[in-house]
């Protein structure tokens, strides 16, 4: 069966870069995620395929409906192009976000099974949940920057701790 042809690209989630390469980018949770950027619109699409598999979105939403599974969506999807530090911290931002944004939408279908007819209390809940995740980033930023000028610094110079430390603070509106 051919890939469902979408947007300019002809893929849904991807777009084409001013430098002519293509980038694929997922929407969850009101946010949009950026999974990287790939030489080819079908490159870029399996690894739009591959993160709609992770998020359980429904067929239909996918560049290419002939695959089955995740497992396959994955193994189809090319590996991100990480090619130096900053690459591979970004990389790691990004699955963090996506591991969050998965286990939110888990959360609330969880929810919304247990309480069909409280959607006041669901959101109240959810509102909270980011409140406090967004508590806890600054709170690490925070202790990221204190070590960052203290010079007997206990981490090592490859911790992922320093990624606090560099977050955009856009990402406080996650």
């Amino acid at each position: 069966m051919p890939p469902c042809r979408r947007g300019a690209s002809g893929f849904r989630g991807v777009r084409v870069r001013p430098s002519g390469r293509f980038t694929a980018e997922i929407r969850a949770g009101g946010f949009r995620l950026t999974l990287g950027t790939y030489n080819t619109p079908e490159l870029a699409a399996r690894a739009y395929d591959a993160a709609a598999w992770r998020f359980r979105r429904p067929g239909h939403n996918m560049n290419f409906p002939d695959v089955e599974s995740l497992e396959e969506a994955e193994f189809l999807a090319p590996p991100p192009c990480l090619v130096d530090d900053e690459d591979r911290r970004r990389h790691r931002q990004v699955q963090r976000r996506i591991a969050i944004a998965e286990r939110d939408e888990q959360l609330i279908r969880q929810w919304r099974a247990q309480f069909p007819n409280d959607v006041e209390n669901t959101d109240a809940f959810f509102a909270n949940l980011r409140a406090q995740r967004r508590s806890n980033r600054r709170h690490r930023r925070a202790v990221a920057a204190f070590e960052l000028e203290n010079p007997n610094t206990t981490w090592t110079e490859n911790d992922p701790r320093w990624d606090d430390i560099w977050t955009e603070t856009t990402s406080d509106d996650e």
